[in-house]
């Protein structure tokens, strides 16, 4: 189970992004993550454990942006860990995504969009 939130906007969205995973830690206390656009860089801040710790620990509340994904992660498959924790990124680290739910041909994909 997850908590999935998203923010697109004019003015600077993050307070907006962190209440809405805030709102959303219900859905799952085990990690969370977000991921926002600071001009054309991508900033992504993951931490295991409660919304309000990683708030803190990560001093993400400074960060501006326009544009922003969130997700809090309750763990019922795969173990809670950093590389378990939303949001991933591309290789290149120029887009992130999150989800709900397990990909099961994650590698069939994989081999899709590499080949």
């Amino acid at each position: 189970m997850c908590g999935i939130n998203g923010v697109v906007g004019l003015n600077n969205i993050s307070e907006v992004l962190f209440q809405g995973i805030r709102n959303l830690e219900y859905r799952g206390y085990d990690s969370c993550g977000i991921a926002l656009m600071n001009k054309s860089d991508l900033v992504v801040r993951k931490n295991t454990g409660g919304v309000d710790e990683f708030l803190r620990k990560k001093n993400i509340l400074s960060t501006k942006s326009t544009i922003g994904i969130a997700h809090t992660r309750w763990a019922t498959h795969g173990t809670v860990s950093a590389k378990n924790t939303h949001p991933f990124t591309s290789c290149d680290e120029a887009f992130a995504v999150v989800h709900n739910g397990i990909i099961s041909n994650y590698r069939f994909l994989r081999d899709g969009l590499i080949g």
